[in-house]
C-alpha cells in the first residue's frame, strides 16, 4: 500500500508482513518489558486454556501489559504429519486498543510465536548465562530452533553454535543457514557446549543431565506435548520461569517438568531482568529457565508489529 495503511479500520498483517515487523532489538526489548510486568503482577493474563482435538489442541491466551498494549492469542498446536517430535504452531494474534477496547490488527500468530519465544530464551541467556559462553548449542530442528539462529544472528553474536538434532541433513541445513554453525547429534551438541537452548516438539526429554558441562546454562521453550527436559536435569538446576505458573498450574498452561515441584523453587526471570534477584549466584551453577509460553509475551510482540506495520506501510486495513 502507497502512503501506509488506512487508520480507520483494522490492520491486517498476512504471515511475510508480521514477520518483517519483528524487529529483533525491538522484541527483545519488549519482552524484556513483559516479562518484569509479570513478575511484578502488573500484566493481566489468565492461565492459557486449550480445547483438545484428538491430533492436537487449540489455546487461548489474552493478555494486558501495562505501556505495551492489551490482546490474545488463538493458537493451535498439532502434530506435524510423518515428522516425529515435530509440530506446528498456527493461529492469529489480536491487538485491541486498551483504552475503548476497538481492535487494531489481526496478525499472524505462527512467526510473531516463535521470535517472541526466542526472545525470551535469548533473554534468559543474557541474564542467566555466564559471560562469554564459549559455544551455544540449539536443540531442535524446526521453526521454533529456526526461529532462535535467525535471532543469535540477527544480534550479531560471533559465539559458535551447534544444531544438535535427530535429523542429521535438517540440523546440517539450518547451520549452513547461519554464520558460525554447525551440525551434530543432540549429545554431541550438548556435551561441551556453556549454552543449550532446547527448542523441539518432544513428548520425552531429548537431553540428559549427565551430558550437560558444569555451570552450563539451559533453555526450554519445548515440550508443549510432554516433558523436554530429564527429572535430574530439573533436580540440579536453579530453575527460573515467566510467572508462577508454569510449576502451580497443570498442562498446558504449566509444564510438564515443573509439575509437583514446591513453587518457590522457581524464580522468575524478571525479577533477575530488574535486578531484584540476582540470578546466577556462581561460575559452576547450572541455570536451567523452562518456558511455557506466557499471554504478556505475545503482547509484547504484537505491539512491536503493529508499530513497525503502521511506520512501514504494511497490512491492509478492513473494516470489521
Amino acid at each position: 500500500m502507497s502512503g501506509g495503511p488506512r487508520t480507520d479500520g483494522v490492520l491486517v498483517l498476512d504471515r511475510a508482513q508480521t514477520r518483517a515487523a519483528l524487529d529483533p532489538a525491538a522484541v527483545l526489548a519488549a519482552v524484556s518489558t513483559a516479562l518484569v510486568a509479570i513478575s511484578r503482577q502488573t500484566a493481566s493474563a489468565p492461565p492459557r486454556i486449550a480445547a483438545f482435538a484428538p491430533a492436537g489442541l487449540l489455546g487461548a491466551m489474552p493478555g494486558y501489559v501495562p505501556g505495551l498494549g492489551l490482546a490474545a492469542k488463538l493458537v493451535s498446536v498439532f502434530a506435524a504429519p510423518g515428522q516425529v517430535g515435530r509440530s506446528s504452531h498456527r493461529g492469529v494474534v489480536a491487538l485491541f486498543d486498551e483504552q475503548d477496547g476497538r481492535l487494531l490488527a489481526l496478525m499472524d500468530a505462527e512467526p510473531l510465536t516463535a521470535v517472541r519465544t526466542a526472545a525470551t530464551a535469548t533473554q534468559s541467556l543474557l541474564a542467566l548465562a555466564r559471560p562469554d559462553p564459549a559455544r551455544i548449542a540449539v536443540i531442535g530442528t524446526g521453526a521454533q530452533a529456526e526461529a532462535q539462529l535467525a535471532l543469535l544472528a540477527a544480534l550479531g553474536s560471533r559465539t559458535p553454535v551447534v544444531v544438535g538434532g535427530r535429523d542429521p541433513l535438517r540440523a546440517r541445513e539450518l547451520a549452513d543457514r547461519q554464520p558460525n554453525a554447525s551440525a551434530a547429534t543432540v549429545e554431541a551438541a550438548v556435551r561441551g557446549s556453556d549454552v543449550v537452548l532446547c527448542c523441539t516438539g518432544a513428548r520425552e526429554p531429548v537431553l540428559r543431565r549427565a551430558w550437560l558441562a558444569e555451570g552450563a546454562h539451559i533453555s526450554s521453550v519445548g515440550g508443549s506435548h510432554g516433558p523436554e527436559l530429564d527429572p535430574e536435569t530439573i533436580r540440579d538446576g536453579s530453575l527460573f520461569t515467566e510467572w508462577p505458573g508454569a510449576a502451580a498450574e497443570a498442562p498446558p498452561a504449566g509444564a510438564h517438568e515443573l509439575q509437583g515441584l514446591a513453587q518457590e523453587r522457581a524464580v522468575l526471570l524478571g525479577a533477575v531482568l530488574d535486578g531484584r534477584h540476582p540470578g546466577r549466584r556462581g561460575p559452576s551453577e547450572l541455570t536451567v529457565f523452562k518456558s511455557t509460553g506466557h499471554a504478556a509475551l505475545d503482547v509484547a510482540a504484537a505491539s512491536v508489529v503493529h508499530a513497525y506495520a503502521r511506520a512501514h506501510g504494511l497490512g491492509t486495513a478492513v473494516d470489521m
